[in-house]
């Protein structure tokens, strides 16, 4: 139900990778945390392809702007009384524009960001084509974010798409000049085996994140697995996205060529089951309250 987010986030995060691997199912607009959240989901990952897939129906190529990422994040936080920790893209510019990044994405309610050091416009991080900013540039913008926090528990998560552009070792080696610069995670993005997940742990101590995305580069591991390799995030960014887009895409086929939903029918959510899903009654229960 709608209601303030939390007051702080990421602290209570922090708190919960203290304890134990934290699983973060992909949203991208207020039903899908709803969604998942009611499934029992204890943090979400707010996703910026999902974002801009969604929202605008183009390809996640830095087209959405901080103001549409940040009024989608204040939507998820508002009826998601969770954790969220949300993708920030490149920082939506330089260092300045990552400091206002930070201040709008935290104003919104998040637990935390990542940001990527990609050459904007960026890519899909498991496309080929990708290009890298200098290391020290990105080492700029994470001194950038940490600097224009408001709450020190507010999580910086620096991620590195250097594994399919320089190596691996490049890869961990800027990892390594993103953690000393302040990065309170790290986000190895395209990584191929479960070895190289390893490896950035034996090289890393800051919290690590791992991305189960689905046909990318990465092969798919069970959390039970990162829990083991001492991984404290694991993100499935589009696994529901992917899966809701396969049922309006049957959806509209069979509709438009039959002319009837009939046939269909039974694989909907009732009218009842949906004002349950979105706590219809709790808010006609306030209204009847305040209107005496």
């Amino acid at each position: 139900m709608l209601q303030p987010s939390l007051k702080s986030p990421g602290a209570t995060l922090r708190a919960m990778m203290a304890n134990d691997i934290v699983v973060m199912p992909g949203v991208f607009n207020g039903i899908s945390a709803v969604s998942a959240h009611k499934a029992g989901a204890q943090a979400l990952y707010l996703s910026g392809a999902g974002i801009t897939n969604a929202a605008l129906g183009v390809p996640d190529i830095a087209l959405a702007t901080l103001t549409e990422f940040a009024q989608q994040a204040a939507y998820v936080t508002q009826v998601a009384p969770v954790p969220v920790l949300s993708d920030a893209d490149t920082g939506f510019g330089e260092v300045l524009n990552v400091a206002r990044t930070v201040i709008e994405m935290e104003r919104a309610g998040l637990a935390g960001i990542h940001l990527e050091d990609q050459v904007s416009p960026k890519r899909c991080g498991h496309l080929d084509g990708k290009s890298c900013i200098e290391p020290q540039e990105m080492a700029r913008k994470v001194r950038a974010a940490v600097d224009s926090k408001r709450d020190s528990s507010f999580m910086i998560v620096a991620r590195t798409d250097a594994r399919g552009v320089e190596g691996l070792e490049s890869a961990i080696e800027r990892a390594k000049l993103y953690q000393d610069n302040g990065a309170d995670a790290i986000f190895p993005e395209g990584l191929a085996s479960e070895s190289e997940f390893e490896a950035f742990r034996a090289a890393l101590t800051v919290p690590l994140l791992a991305n189960m995305t689905e046909f990318g580069k990465t092969p798919l591991i069970p959390v039970g697995q990162f829990r083991d390799l001492g991984y404290q995030m694991v993100i499935f960014p589009m696994t529901a996205f992917r899966v809701m887009l396969k049922a309006l895409d049957d959806t509209y086929s069979c509709l438009l060529e039959t002319g009837t939903q009939a046939s269909f029918i039974h694989q909907m959510r009732t009218r009842q089951e949906l004002y349950e899903r979105i706590d219809y009654a709790h808010y006609d229960a306030l209204d009847r309250k305040w209107s005496g």
